[in-house]
């Protein structure tokens, strides 16, 4: 059995969805369904059970064998300032299920994110020197990465891989509020009254956006490739401006204006202005194929958007 955590979130229902095209059905969707609007990204999978965050985790020694773990379900409002609650979400019950997955031999393969980086100078390689988080989502995410450097990655036998997503989009995002893509928040900028809102500077502002088909096939990979452990960048390897993103989307649909607005003095110094993935050690263990580009992933993502709001039917 595999367990996908965070399965009926943006990333979990994805993967969740590839396994599916891969003939896998054996699998347990562990979520909280309090946001009801995520049960839509259940309708089209094929899955086993679901059980609850909390459930689980006190059932684990109930639930059979697992052979692999999916661990994306976290708090991922990067807005959150409850330090308490991030920690514990994300920290302390990551790092139980993760002791859990070492103890039974179970393979794990977890959500980790970019935004470790913050405003790095140096580059965006898979190293400590460049890991500076700016936010306490970003800090739960950079302090379980130096657990699992610490305590999983060294002699061990199980497999442990973290991928750092970097700026994800496409289908099933649609209740993630604030946190959704800016593809999916100018889709919705678009029906409301036609006008493109950016930041005042987003030509320069540069993010590595990576569609969501090209994340999945990333956690596929380590799937079939069970002796690679690691922590891993997730992204295109180039950065795209906001600006070109407006740009792609005006494109797109008809009489579409865009506006510039002031950039917002509670974002300064809390906002990443620059992202690109350094892929180099991802390739270094085999993992060859391309990414999708923007415009090609952005023009699939804005058709699903079009026809059914943003969610597989």
């Amino acid at each position: 059995m595999i367990v996908v955590t965070g399965g009926a979130g943006f990333i979990g229902s994805n993967i969740v969805r590839g396994l599916n095209k891969d003939g896998i059905k054996d699998i347990l969707i562990v979520d909280n369904l309090k946001n009801s609007k995520k049960h839509l990204n259940l309708n089209t999978l094929e899955f086993y059970d679901f059980l609850d965050k909390e459930d689980f985790i006190e059932n684990l020694d109930k639930l059979g064998k697992i052979d692999l773990i999916f661990h994306q379900g976290a708090c991922s409002n990067t807005l959150e300032t409850d330090g308490r609650y991030m920690m514990k979400n994300n920290y302390e019950y990551s790092k139980m299920l993760l002791h859990y997955a070492l103890d039974k031999n179970i393979r794990f393969i977890y959500a980790s994110s970019a935004s470790v980086y913050g405003l790095s100078k140096n580059g965006f390689s898979e190293e400590r020197k460049n890991e500076f988080p700016l936010n306490i989502y970003a800090f739960s995410k950079f302090l379980f990465d130096q657990y699992v450097r610490r305590v999983a990655l060294n002699n061990n036998s199980t497999q442990v891989v973290g991928l750092r997503y970097f700026n994800v989009y496409g289908p099933n995002e649609h209740h993630k509020g604030k946190m959704a893509s800016v593809i999916y928040h100018f889709h919705n900028q678009i029906q409301d009254d036609g006008t493109i809102k950016l930041f005042e500077g987003s030509d320069k502002f540069k993010r590595d956006f990576v569609y969501i088909g090209c994340v999945v096939k990333v956690n596929l990979f380590f799937l079939n490739n069970p002796n690679i452990s690691g922590i891993f960048n997730v992204g295109t390897g180039k950065a795209e401006s906001f600006l070109k993103v407006a740009q792609i989307m005006q494109s797109l649909y008809p009489n579409v204006r865009i506006e510039f607005v002031k950039f917002p003095e509670e974002l300064k110094g809390k906002y990443q202005t620059f992202t690109q993935a350094d892929l180099s050690k991802l390739r270094s263990v085999g993992y060859k194929d391309k990414f999708t580009p923007i415009e090609i992933g952005i023009k699939k993502y804005v058709e699903i958007l079009k026809s059914t709001g943003g969610y597989y039917i």
